[in-house]
């Protein structure tokens, strides 16, 4: 299959790498390019998200990959598979909320609704880490984390309104005020998804 895109034609894996790129990234998030796993599917793109805040401290980080197989893959029913993961830290207090594994997993679900990314097949986990540090590390602060982690396939190669999903789900777990619509964003200060 293959599209127009500008001049020239396309194949269908260029087209979704093509609407990845296009997707705009406020300066908080910072994603590059990293080596994708190559024996999953014939295509492969890895993307990774640090969610800083203003004194550059680390809120939140992430993975995306996308898999392509043209030939379509009998377990994810399609050509594509999303493959996402999110992990910020979090209050001690949160960390041991009942309710927190489906409040977390509803950010996923919700994002992927609200932004019409129309997909089928969804699975994924929720995750909550305590971390408390012994003898020679006794002097530091113990740690509670929140993963969550997903994967779905998409119903088509357009996988704009994927990214947004993912990357509304790292700014939630950010702690980050969601930007309102129609707002443009300033350029990242360091490389991005844009920049390669």
């Amino acid at each position: 299959m293959t599209h127009q895109l500008g001049l020239g034609t396309t194949t269908e894996w260029e087209h979704a790498v093509a609407t990845l790129r296009a997707v705009p990234i406020r300066p908080e998030l910072i994603i590059e390019e990293v080596p994708a796993p190559n024996r999953l599917a014939p295509h492969s793109i890895a993307l990774a998200v640090d969610a800083v805040g203003p004194d550059d401290e680390d809120l939140a980080n992430g993975r995306l990959v996308v898999l392509h197989d043209p030939q379509e893959q009998e377990t994810w029913d399609g050509r594509f598979r999303v493959v996402t993961f999110v992990r910020a830290s979090v209050e001690t207090e949160m960390v041991t909320d009942s309710m927190l594994d489906e409040v977390a997993w509803s950010w996923l679900t919700d994002a992927l609704s609200d932004l019409d990314a129309d997909h089928h097949n969804l699975s994924g986990t929720v995750t909550r880490t305590v971390s408390r540090p012994f003898a020679g590390l006794e002097g530091r602060d113990g740690q509670t984390d929140l993963e969550i982690r997903a994967s779905w396939t998409p119903d088509s190669e357009d996988l704009a309104a994927h990214m947004q999903a993912w990357l509304a789900v790292v700014e939630k777990c950010a702690g980050l005020t969601p930007a309102p619509v129609g707002v443009a964003f300033i350029a990242p200060r360091k490389k991005s998804l844009h920049d390669s």
